[in-house]
């Protein structure tokens, strides 16, 4: 599997639940959510206008994705909603490398890097701020996607999670 075709697999809407553990202070939390992952082609203008903060040419992009998501937390926790973009530019001679430009909600992007192994499970590395994020996502069937991420800080701070995400198919496909 290369590259496009990984993500291409992503788009969709998916239902996803989350079990994450903060080490600092010993805290489990469960989260259930909606996700709508969308392809963003390679002329759209959120797409341009990340590549220009980072100074990329767009057209070294193959494309990027915007991830939305409404969720619910554990009982008496507010309800969150947000987006996220990420924007995939491949290594030219090694397409399974590159560098990815993230934007979470109205915090400034950053720049990080993706590996695509050849187990076909994707590798992304960010640092934002005093924070590294490390995510793996990977499929165990079309409509089964698997993720799990370590946050950690240069406070001490550090989390982990683990995702399962089902896709949600159109009622025709369902049958």
């Amino acid at each position: 599997m290369d590259i496009q075709t990984f993500l291409e697999s992503c788009i969709g809407q998916w239902f996803s639940q989350r079990s994450s553990y903060q080490f600092d202070n010993q805290k489990a939390e469960s989260h259930k959510s909606e996700l709508t992952v969308e392809w963003l082609e390679t002329d759209h203008s959120l797409l341009v206008s990340l590549c220009q903060q980072h100074r990329i040419n767009s057209s070294q992009a193959i494309g990027g994705q915007k991830i939305s998501w409404n969720s619910s937390v554990d009982y008496g926790q507010k309800k969150q909603t947000g987006s996220a973009t990420m924007i995939v530019i491949p290594d030219n001679n090694t397409p399974q490398i590159g560098k990815i430009i993230q934007s979470f909600q109205s915090k400034p992007s950053s720049q990080g890097s993706y590996s695509l192994g050849e187990d076909e499970a994707l590798t992304l590395t960010l640092e934002v701020g005093d924070f590294s994020i490390e995510e793996r996502i990977w499929f165990a069937s079309p409509n089964l996607r698997l993720r799990t991420s370590l946050m950690k800080g240069k406070n001490g701070y550090s989390r982990t999670a683990f995702y399962s995400e089902i896709r949600r198919l159109p009622p025709e496909e369902a049958a």
